[in-house]
């Protein structure tokens, strides 16, 4: 096991009604790693059986809530076992199953967000079922520029966002503070004091019977789950194929090498 699969970098407590949960990764901006997915999946697991919380915060230590996938491990060759296609495929999967929890919880999951989301962050907020942006935060579906596609967060992003808000997010890769953020349906709320706003949100769940919010949130999630898994192991081959091509091959070192991708060209 390496180092940092040995760190924690989830952090959880509960304070003031809230399971609160913050990703803590800052060396790779909160990527999602094998061992993000893990640790956050056994706190989303603990705020479920938490009965001093009645609601879930997802926040973030830094200046990034989650960049998304963490290339230095999707870069990485398959297997003996395994091609870098099935690979690919896997993670896909693991992170449809992270997303499930979050939309599945029992209780209402809040984004806390003052600082940079991109790609599957993007999904990691849509799944929530309230995000709270601040004036730091800043919003992007990069794929498009590494030559991949958001396949499996497109279906969370369509359920929030305005569909031809969404295709331009998706199709030029443009980034976006939190003014826009809720204009496009992406955030709840677009505020100066990220703490503030959240803990008057959590505030409003206290009078709620812990059996009301579970009933009445899977009410709301059962469409979105339904899509997901109708959609699942589809989307996931996309993620795959994509992996394997020199386009993404070159989109990916050029972010790694923070160079622009062959085809980025300068304007005449």
């Amino acid at each position: 096991m390496s180092d940092v699969a040995e760190q924690e970098i989830v952090h959880y407590e509960t304070s003031g009604g809230a399971a609160r949960i913050t990703l803590d990764s800052q060396h790779n901006r909160n990527a999602i790693s094998t061992a993000l997915v893990e640790q956050l999946h056994e706190a989303l697991d603990r705020a479920a059986r938490d009965d001093s919380a009645r609601v879930v915060v997802l926040g973030h230590a830094g200046g990034t809530f989650c960049a998304g996938a963490d290339l230095s491990e999707a870069s990485g060759a398959g297997t003996a076992q395994s091609s870098p296609e099935e690979q690919a495929a896997e993670r896909t999967r693991i992170f449809l199953d992270l997303l499930r929890a979050i939309i599945s919880h029992p209780k209402p999951v809040i984004a806390a967000v003052d600082g940079h989301v991109r790609a599957g962050g993007m999904g990691l907020v849509s799944a929530c079922d309230f995000a709270v942006a601040g004036p730091a935060s800043s919003f992007a579906l990069t794929e498009v520029r590494l030559g991949l596609a958001a396949a499996m967060i497109s279906v969370p992003l369509a359920a929030r966002m305005n569909s031809r808000d969404l295709a331009r997010a998706l199709l030029t890769g443009e980034k976006f503070d939190s003014a826009h953020a809720l204009r496009i349906g992406l955030v709840s709320e677009a505020v100066e004091d990220v703490r503030s706003a959240v803990d008057e949100l959590v505030a409003a769940f206290r009078p709620c019977s812990p059996q009301g919010l579970r009933e009445n949130k899977a009410l709301l999630a059962a469409p979105l789950l339904a899509e997901l898994d109708a959609r699942g192991e589809e989307l996931a081959g996309v993620t795959a194929r994509l992996f394997t091509t020199p386009e993404v091959a070159e989109g990916m070192a050029a972010f790694l090498e923070r160079r622009q991708p062959s085809w980025a060209n300068d304007a005449e």
